[in-house]
C-alpha cells in the first residue's frame, strides 16, 4: 500500500482515541511535524513547516491541541501499541524493557524539574526524568507506557502542582514503583507477557523483582556490585531450635563464617575457567561479544527477617577482557537449564530501549517540548511515540533491514514565506542604520544525516511520496 495512504489509515486509527472529531486535524498536523527533518520540533517551527502560509494560526491550533486539549494519552498509546504489535514477531521472543530518560531543563517551573541524575548528561543536573515500558522483540520495539517522575519535593508542593497541572491522583512514587504500576496495567490490558529487562536502578530493588515474579514473568535485571547473595553451596541457617519456652523462633539466621557475600567479591574469586567468551549479535561494524560467567545463587536481601529461603537464581557477570574488575552484574530467573549464550542474548536485548530513545530524541523531538505543564509534557511524548510507531511498523513490514531499498522518493519541505518572522524576532527593520533586523535567521535547518536514522514523512502527496525504509 502507498505509504501516504497507510499514514492516513494510521491517523484515522489513532483519531478514534481522541474523543472529539475537532481534534483530528491537530493529531495529523502534530504527527506530520514530528516526522519532518527539522532540527527543533517544538510547536512553532513545526507549524511554520506544516502550514507556512498560515503559520500563526496553525501555531495556536497545535499549541492548544498539545498543551490544553483534554484527550487521553492512554487511549492513543493503546492504539499505537495495537498498530505496531502484530509486526513485532513476539512469538519468537517477547521482552518488556523498563528504563528512564532525562531531559536537561533550565529554571524550576517546568513540571517535575529538579536537580537529579540525567542519563543524557551522565551526571546530576537540572532536568526532567520520565519512566517508560517498551514492548520489544529481536526485530523491533515500541514504548507502550510513559510517565514523568515527580520528585518528592514537587509531589509535596501544592502550589507548584496546581500551577503545572499535576493530577490529584499522582502522588510521589519511586521510579521502580512507577515501572511496577506500568507493568501491572499492561498485564491487566492483556499485553503478551515477556521477560522483563531493566538496569541496576530497578533490578537492585528486591520489591521490584518480587513484583515481576508475582505477575508471573521472568526477569533479567542489572544489580550493583555491592548486592549480596548466598554463594553456591551456602545458605542461611534454619531458625534456632525451640526450647519449649517463649515464642517459637521462625527467622532464618546468619553466623560468622556463614554469611552472604557481595556479587563483586564472588566474581573476583572465580577461577579463570569459569569465564567464557560469548557473542550476542552483529553490531554496526563487528560482532558484539564479551567474557561472561554464570552461577546459581540465592539473593540475600534482609533474609534474616524471613521465615524461608529465597529460591535460587542465575547470577550473570560480564568482565571485559583487560579490565581490572567485572563491568556488569545481573540476576535472572531464567530456567535452571538455560545456557550461558541464551542468558547473555536475553540480557543484552536492553539495547532496544537505547535505540528507542535515540530515535525518539534525535528524529522525533521527544525532548523538544517547551511548555511547563503536565498535560503538554505527556501529550507531546505520546505524539512523538505515535510518530515513531508509524515508521517502526513500516520498517518492520519492509523486513527491518538497513539494506532494504528505499521505495519512496523524499519530498522537499515547503519553503517558509519570505515575510515569515519567528516569534520573539523584530518584524521590521531597526531604526539604527547599522542594524539590520530584517535578516532573521532561518527557522530551522535540516538535521545531519546519521546512519540508521528513521526517514521523514512528507507533508502532502501532491509534492512527492512518503519516504521509509
Amino acid at each position: 500500500m502507498d505509504a501516504a495512504k497507510e499514514f492516513n489509515r494510521y491517523i484515522s486509527h489513532l483519531s478514534e482515541g481522541l474523543g472529539h472529531a475537532d481534534r483530528h486535524a491537530g493529531l495529523r498536523g502534530y504527527c506530520t511535524g514530528l516526522m519532518l527533518p527539522l532540527s527543533r520540533k517544538s510547536v512553532e517551527p513545526m507549524a511554520a513547516r506544516v502550514d507556512p502560509l498560515h503559520a500563526s494560526a496553525r501555531h495556536q491550533a497545535l499549541h492548544h491541541f498539545v498543551a490544553t486539549s483534554e484527550w487521553p494519552d492512554s487511549s492513543v498509546m493503546v492504539r499505537v501499541r495495537d498498530w505496531v504489535m502484530p509486526w513485532l514477531g513476539l512469538d519468537s521472543g517477547c521482552y518488556w524493557i523498563i528504563d528512564d530518560t532525562g531531559f536537561p531543563k533550565k529554571g524550576k517551573h517546568s513540571v517535575g524539574v529538579a536537580r537529579q541524575y540525567c542519563g543524557q548528561l551522565g551526571k546530576q543536573d537540572n532536568c526532567q526524568v520520565a519512566v517508560s515500558l517498551s514492548l520489544a522483540s529481536a526485530q523491533g520495539s515500541i514504548p507502550i507506557a510513559y510517565q514523568l517522575y515527580v520528585p518528592q519535593d514537587w509531589a509535596a508542593d501544592p502550589v507548584r502542582r496546581k500551577t503545572a497541572g499535576v493530577p490529584e491522583g499522582i502522588a510521589f512514587a519511586t521510579k521502580p514503583e512507577i515501572a511496577s504500576a506500568q507493568m501491572r496495567q499492561a498485564v491487566a490490558a492483556g499485553v503478551p507477557m515477556g521477560v522483563v529487562l531493566a538496569d541496576a536502578g530497578y533490578g537492585d530493588e528486591t520489591a521490584f523483582r518480587d513484583g515481576i515474579t508475582a505477575l508471573g514473568m521472568r526477569y533479567a535485571v542489572g544489580i550493583r556490585p555491592g548486592t549480596t547473595v548466598w554463594a553456591p553451596g551456602t545458605a542461611p541457617l534454619p531458625p534456632k531450635a525451640w526450647v519449649g519456652r517463649g515464642k517459637k523462633p521462625t527467622k532464618l539466621r546468619r553466623e560468622p563464617g556463614n554469611e552472604p557475600v557481595t556479587v563483586k567479591a564472588l566474581a573476583m574469586a572465580l577461577p579463570a575457567q569459569a569465564w567464557s567468551t560469548v557473542a550476542w549479535r552483529e553490531g554496526t561494524n563487528d560482532e558484539l561479544s564479551g567474557r561472561f560467567a554464570a552461577l546459581r545463587v540465592r539473593p540475600a536481601h534482609r533474609d534474616y527477617l524471613a521465615t524461608k529461603m529465597r529460591p535460587q537464581e542465575w547470577l550473570l557477570i560480564e568482565w571485559p577482557e583487560g579490565e581490572a574488575e567485572p563491568a556488569k552484574y545481573f540476576l535472572t530467573t531464567a530456567p535452571e537449564e538455560a545456557t550461558l549464550a541464551q542468558m547473555v542474548f536475553v540480557t543484552k536485548m536492553r539495547w532496544r530501549i537505547e535505540r528507542d530513545y535515540q530515535d525518539l530524541k534525535q528524529d522525533f523531538g521527544l525532548g523538544h517540548y517547551e511548555g511547563r505543564g503536565w498535560r503538554g509534557f505527556h501529550h507531546h511524548a505520546t505524539l512523538s511515540i505515535a510518530a515513531y510507531g508509524f515508521l517502526m511498523a513500516e520498517r518492520l513490514k519492509a523486513g527491518n533491514s538497513a539494506r532494504v531499498k528505499k521505495n519512496f522518493a523524499q519530498r522537499q519541505v515547503p519553503a517558509i514565506p519570505k515575510d515569515y518572522v519567528p516569534r520573539g524576532r523584530p518584524a521590521r527593520a531597526a531604526s539604527r542604520a547599522k542594524l539590520d533586523h530584517n535578516a532573521a535567521p532561518a527557522a530551522e535547518r535540516r538535521t545531519r544525516k546519521r546512519p540508521g536514522s528513521l526517514p521523514a514523512l512528507p507533508l502532502d502527496k501532491s509534492e512527492t511520496k512518503l519516504m521509509t525504509q
